[in-house]
């Protein structure tokens, strides 16, 4: 089925970047749409970013728009994450999403990674 795994996370300085990438996301109707989510202790899980298969088609939250960028490598079956300009606020759990719906809702996603761990200090 879709198993999604994540990788790329860790610790990083305020201002600083990192790369998260999602392997598993083989195309499928079930696969149609990329997400990244985060989860921050104590609140809910918020979608960050969504793109499409072609990847020439994004969506991202307001609080990362400018900084952060999906991209999708369909011939690797990999889904990528460019975080810039990292902010303490962005610490969380990220994890990666497959559905069939173009939207950053949790709602609409049916498959998920087990998530990798971003901590941003300053």
């Amino acid at each position: 089925q879709v198993r999604l795994v994540e990788s790329g996370g860790g610790s990083v300085q305020a201002g600083g970047s990192l790369r998260l990438s999602c392997a598993g996301a083989e195309y499928s109707a079930s696969t149609e749409i990329m997400a990244w989510f985060r989860q921050a202790p104590g609140k809910e899980r918020e979608g960050v970013a969504a793109t499409v298969r072609a990847g020439d088609s994004a969506l991202y939250a307001d609080s990362v728009k400018g900084r952060f960028a999906i991209s999708r490598d369909v011939a690797t079956n990999t889904v990528y994450l460019q975080m810039n300009s990292l902010k303490p606020g962005d610490t969380a759990m990220y994890y990666c999403a497959a559905g069939r719906h173009y939207s950053l809702l949790r709602e609409h996603y049916d498959f998920w990674g087990q998530g990798t761990q971003v901590n941003v200090s300053s």
